[in-house]
């Protein structure tokens, strides 16, 4: 799924091709897409067609884009596989696609293209295989901090790429919880983009296991555990994010590289880089959790707090 870096990637990606393009038309190819939409695919294009992009914007995994009606905005959530890829116009071309590659066939320029927005001299689509993602045409609500935001992201608490976000302040609301340090870090409405590749790579560098309970751990050492998600999700922004497979490319359908940096998630068997045990795979909320088992003591039964 894709998480706090991968998404910013693709909201510059769309800063840098759609914005100041009117929306001419929209076609809605899947009906699941929209699920968002109450009224569906008629008023997604009723809101939107006519409608300037002006500014593109992020918090956790949610965009959005102004438009030139201050009450409307483009909002999407990628969900597990979704995409934003944009052609250079409305042959099925590719922004950045191999021109040794077979050209796109007639029809939807993209496999599993569920939106298209027609933007004049290029179209915008949304791709999703499983289509757990989706848009919308949302309403703006101000959120508690005064900001204006879609309505959906009115509920969704800071990321820590957001410059007011106070690693400290969100420590101590962890600490009020008696819940596994990890499961926390997952909480959208405590922090919101953090994923579990990234919850499995801060929790590594900051040397806590995460099956360490929250109300028995420092507030200097949960707010190092979200320092270090925010250091180790700068780090990928810089490598265009993380990609293991074609679900997850940016706006023209490239791959990030941080894959290749990633200490602890996908690693299991592998030595530790900082210890050298063979870093274990565990079993966490119906997915995945990585650690080490030399640089994170796992805790004691009945003492899932003591020590780091």
């Amino acid at each position: 799924m894709p998480e706090l870096p991968e998404v910013e990637v693709v909201r510059r990606g769309l800063s840098a091709h759609v914005l100041g393009r009117r929306v001419s038309s929209t076609d809605v190819l899947h009906p699941r897409a929209v699920r968002r939409q109450p009224g569906g695919a008629r008023e997604l294009a009723d809101l939107l067609v006519g409608r300037v992009l002006l500014e593109t914007h992020r918090r956790g995994k949610f965009l959005w884009i102004t438009t030139d009606d201050p009450d409307v905005v483009l909002a999407a959530h990628l969900g597990m596989s979704g995409q934003f890829r944009v052609d250079s116009d409305h042959g099925g071309h590719d922004l950045g696609a191999d021109p040794g590659q077979p050209a796109a066939p007639p029809g939807p320029a993209h496999r599993h293209a569920r939106v298209r927005f027609d933007l004049g001299e290029r179209d915008l689509w949304f791709v999703d295989q499983r289509t757990f993602g989706w848009v919308a045409a949302a309403g703006v609500a101000e959120d508690p901090l005064g900001r204006r935001v879609p309505e959906m992201v009115r509920a969704i608490a800071l990321d820590p790429a957001d410059p007011l976000f106070d690693p400290v302040r969100v420590a101590r609301q962890m600490r009020r919880h008696h819940v596994e340090v990890k499961r926390l870090l997952l909480d959208q409405s405590l922090v919101s983009g953090i994923g579990n590749i990234y919850a499995d790579e801060a929790l590594w560098r900051a040397a806590v296991h995460p099956r360490r309970l929250a109300d028995r751990l420092p507030v200097a050492t949960l707010a190092g555990v979200l320092a270090e998600a925010a250091a180790v999700m700068d780090v990928s922004l810089q490598e265009g994010g993380t990609s293991f497979d074609s679900l997850y490319v940016n706006v023209n359908g490239e791959s990030g590289y941080f894959g290749r940096g990633l200490e602890v998630y996908g690693r299991a068997g592998l030595p530790c880089s900082r210890c050298g045990r063979p870093i274990v795979r565990e079993a966490f909320m119906n997915r995945s959790s990585h650690v080490c088992p030399g640089c994170q003591t796992p805790p004691r039964a009945g003492h899932w707090g003591d020590g780091r």
